[in-house]
């Protein structure tokens, strides 16, 4: 019985708190709009350049992943593909130039596939290199040699 006097007090106390509650002033909510939209201005603009940087990264990581599949082919064969049969040596075994010694079954290449750089190009290799065994290079996003800012070559003897 005495539980249910506490609880009706209670009820009471609860209803009486709840009609003192009072809500969002409009100047209130005004000032908080102006500030998300500043918030907004600020972020937004940073967060809009970033594609092309994260293209450009993937083209690393992904050259990176083609190089040690290049290396895997050389270590199984004693040399890497050249230029004539080109990274498609790390998917199917070659049938011109030097034919590989023991290519390996299923290829070098996780997905079996050559993948394409991040602007939906080729990635362009050469074999000897000039700048070493072997030269690998994504042409940035204008799908040339050559370029400054996004449209610069990323290359695997630039990598670190």
């Amino acid at each position: 019985m005495e539980n249910r006097k506490y609880l009706a007090m209670r009820g009471e106390e609860m209803l009486q708190t709840k009609s003192d509650d009072r809500g969002f002033t409009l100047i209130e909510l005004m000032v908080v709009i102006v500030i998300l939209g500043i918030l907004a201005g600020l972020i937004i603009p940073r967060i809009m350049g970033r594609p092309e940087e994260a293209r450009r990264m993937k083209a690393r990581i992904q050259i990176e992943s083609i190089e040690t599949a290049l290396k895997l082919y050389k270590l199984d064969n004693g040399c890497y593909p050249t230029t004539e049969q080109g990274l498609e040596a790390l998917v199917e075994p070659p049938t011109v130039d030097r034919l590989p010694k023991a290519w390996r079954k299923g290829g070098y290449l996780e997905k079996g596939n050559i993948p394409k750089d991040p602007w939906t190009n080729e990635y362009v290799y050469l074999s000897p290199g000039i700048h070493g065994d072997y030269d690998l290079s994504a042409y940035g996003a204008d799908g040339e040699a050559g370029g400054e800012g996004n449209d610069k070559d990323i290359n695997s003897w630039e990598l670190e």
